[in-house]
């Protein structure tokens, strides 16, 4: 699925997409450093001695890997990379690098230590992986001038430099692409009092006058992650500026995520609609997560990306190898009656 098609498709209010209001507003809320960040700490542990023991060195830090469902902060850590080791960094995306040429533009302009940004790295077709193994093994590319028996093959040297790739799918990146990272970072949700903290930090920056009881209510609806909590942040932060004085009273969170149809869990009606779609008309499970998304009319890879991740966490659902399973906790949410699953 095209990029803009799959981002279309994301413009729910707790969906993973970004609009271009929050790609502007997220560089303002964005950590500049890696102690700004919040959340992640173990991740954060050991890449600080990573960072600091390749700056002693004077050497190019080891390739990493983040993965982890949207929103959790993959972008933001590799900017606090970059700003922690002084280096410049060029971003850029699976999708977009369509052919070999383009990735060969990007490698030979680097200058030594500079960071390349991969977001949704397993995207990257076939061609374009074969060239990112010898260019992060050796700092060597490969190309071949010429066709047939004039053909020849040249090597041509890169500067030192580190290839930090997000990914939300780690499981579809080829064993090859992947044994060549050195730093492997998983993000998981976050807790409760980490999201309180991302949005007492946004509403500081953002200058909102925020009661602690709100802070802890859009904290129990931000899913555990803080893109979605900062975007709840700015619709109750409306609201409270239409309806109210402007100050962000619990009332008025509970009232705005109301109005938005965002239950306590944080889920939307879009992620009732998949419970209702997975118990109602197929019985609790198990069932195929492309046979639900055809009955959505969803792509399976949206349901996977944003939806499932959550849902999981939460205890609503689980993958078998049969298919998507809704468990107790998903049918007592939505008031109906338990059903065990076939």
């Amino acid at each position: 699925m095209p990029k803009e098609e799959r981002e279309k498709k994301l413009e729910r209010l707790v969906g993973g997409g970004v609009t271009e209001e929050e790609y502007v507003l997220g560089l303002s809320l964005r950590p500049k450093a890696l102690a700004e960040f919040i959340g992640q700490k173990d991740s954060l542990t050991s890449l600080s001695i990573a960072i600091e023991a390749a700056k002693k060195r004077k050497e190019a830090l080891e390739h990493i890997l983040l993965s982890g469902p949207p929103g959790l902060g993959k972008t933001s850590l590799a900017h606090c990379i970059a700003k922690e080791l002084s280096a410049r960094i060029i971003a850029t995306s699976g999708p977009a690098i369509e052919r070999a040429g383009d990735l060969i533009g990007i490698l030979t302009n680097l200058d030594k230590g500079d960071i390349l940004f991969i977001d949704e790295i397993h995207r990257i077709s076939k061609v374009v992986e074969e060239f990112l193994y010898p260019a992060m093994e050796n700092f060597q590319i490969d190309f071949v001038i010429d066709k047939g028996p004039f053909a020849k093959t040249v090597k041509f040297n890169l500067k030192p430099f580190t290839l930090i790739g997000a990914t939300t799918r780690e499981g579809m990146l080829s064993e090859p692409l992947r044994s060549r990272f050195g730093i492997f970072l998983r993000f998981d949700f976050y807790t409760q009092d980490e999201i309180c903290e991302v949005i007492r930090r946004s509403a500081k920056i953002l200058g909102i006058e925020i009661e602690p009881a709100a802070v802890v209510e859009i904290a129990c609806r931000g899913r555990g992650t803080p893109r979605l909590a900062n975007r709840l942040l700015r619709r109750v932060r409306d609201y409270s500026q239409v309806k109210g004085d402007g100050k962000i009273t619990a009332i008025n969170v509970k009232k705005a995520l109301s109005f938005l149809k965002i239950d306590e869990k944080g889920l939307d009606e879009f992620d009732r609609r998949y419970l209702k779609v997975l118990i109602e008309f197929y019985q609790g499970g198990p069932s195929g997560i492309e046979a639900i998304a055809a009955n959505m009319g969803e792509s399976a890879d949206t349901l996977m990306d944003v939806v499932e991740p959550y849902l999981m966490k939460l205890g609503f659902i689980k993958r078998s190898l049969r298919g998507r399973v809704a468990l107790k906790p998903a049918y007592e949410h939505l008031g109906l009656k338990y059903k065990e699953p076939v």
